[in-house]
């Protein structure tokens, strides 16, 4: 009992570490292009391409940390990581297409199957992954870091496209309007999280 209880503060702790102070976005700026489009697209729910994001990360954890321990014998793991990390990604991509495809009676299966390959194909999923790998995360480490990062991801997305809104202000000079102050308000919002994790500017 006390090891399964051990195991869920662990994948919690690592949700909650991804979400805050690792912050895919914020700390690491995996996947900004692809957020800065979502926020100008009205065709594609925030809400809905975080949960795919989120499933998608969740479902790629295990399987490469599963092909990461089978290569890292091997003498070429370095070049070979890469590889097989971005082939564990399609094949959860593909998995996810045939589900959706096979429920598309389901509510929001017909538009979750569009933003699909987006979500998966974003290099926050990737970046997400070889973090993972080289800091040598357990299995439970793992599925919570993915968790966490998708969450962050949503997170990130949410609070760009609330600051959309107040970001058309006329105060702001016409030079700054639309993606420059779209980048400046990310980049306060990098520097305070990064400052929450505790680093130091060293002299």
């Amino acid at each position: 009992m006390r090891d399964v209880v051990n195991a869920w503060v662990v994948f919690f702790g690592y949700a909650v570490l991804a979400v805050f102070a690792q912050n895919a976005i914020f700390t690491r700026a995996l996947g900004v292009s692809r957020l800065v489009q979502l926020v100008g697209d009205d065709r594609t729910s925030s809400w809905l391409f975080g949960l795919q994001l989120c499933i998608t990360q969740v479902l790629v954890a295990p399987l490469t940390w599963y092909a990461g321990s089978w290569i890292v014998s091997l003498e070429n793991r370095a070049q070979l990581r890469p590889l097989v990390y971005v082939a564990a990604i399609a094949v959860v991509c593909t998995a996810e297409e045939l589900v959706l495809g096979l429920g598309r009676r389901l509510p929001l299966a017909g538009k979750l199957l569009r933003i699909v390959p987006v979500a998966a194909l974003n290099s926050c999923v990737l970046g997400t992954v070889l973090v993972e790998r080289t800091q040598n995360f357990t299995l439970m480490q793992s599925l919570g870091f993915g968790l966490g990062s998708g969450v962050g991801y949503l997170l990130a997305v949410l609070l760009v496209t609330e600051a959309q809104h107040r970001l058309r202000s006329k105060a702001i000079p016409s030079a700054f309007r639309g993606l420059p102050i779209t980048l400046v308000y990310i980049g306060v919002l990098a520097l305070a999280i990064y400052g929450f994790t505790g680093h130091s500017v060293i002299l």
